[in-house]
């Protein structure tokens, strides 16, 4: 694997959500930017907040949070919810979809989640500031896309290896990421898929 010199991770996730945006043609606000890479940031390090996050049923998890009595643990289960389910499809789709589970259910639950701490800011709020949750909400998907994005890069920098090879020829299998293909190609593996998506 590649080691990468960065000033810290925050400011390595920074760069290549950017990039992400920019290759998704995402637009977002400044906070939204900051939100997202704070994730990617906690989750490289995950704490027992976010291990559960994709660890127990995510139907059970929502329940949970929207009948939590107390609203500062409600709006926290809520905003961990959503931050888990983003990251998890960002980061595992492919694996969510092998095991039968439809991205479309994910990604109601995340915005879903992300909707509920929204509403509940709303409650709280008087002044017309941006609505960081209701973006995430509104944007779920273009933010997986981000998210997977991100994933994408940071496993393409695996190269230096076979097994990271291998590990990102079978990413690229899955997803077809320009990305992914490109790092192949400059190891030269040149990735090809017949008419029908079979390998050639």
């Amino acid at each position: 694997m590649t080691i990468v010199a960065a000033q810290s991770v925050s400011h390595f996730f920074h760069e290549v959500v950017e990039d992400a945006k920019r290759a998704r043609r995402l637009e977002a606000t400044d906070g939204a930017t900051c939100y997202l890479v704070e994730l990617l940031a906690d989750f490289a390090h995950p704490d027992a907040r976010t291990g559960e996050a994709l660890e127990r049923p995510l139907t059970l998890l929502l329940d949970e949070a929207l009948h939590a009595p107390d609203p500062a643990e409600r709006f926290e289960r809520l905003r961990t919810l959503g931050d888990g389910v983003l990251y998890g499809c960002g980061f595992f789709g492919d694996h969510f979809e092998a095991r039968g589970v439809d991205p479309k259910y994910l990604h109601v639950l995340g915005t879903r989640a992300y909707g509920g701490a929204s509403s509940m800011l709303r409650h709280c709020a008087n002044d017309a500031s941006p609505d960081l949750f209701a973006e995430l909400a509104e944007k779920f998907e273009a933010f997986v896309d981000v998210v997977a994005e991100v994933a994408d890069a940071t496993i393409a920098m695996g190269t230096e290896n076979s097994r990271g090879l291998l590990h990102v020829y079978e990413r690229w299998l899955k997803t077809g990421s320009e990305r992914l293909a490109s790092a192949l190609a400059s190891r030269g593996v040149m990735p090809t898929r017949g008419t029908k998506g079979v390998l050639q």
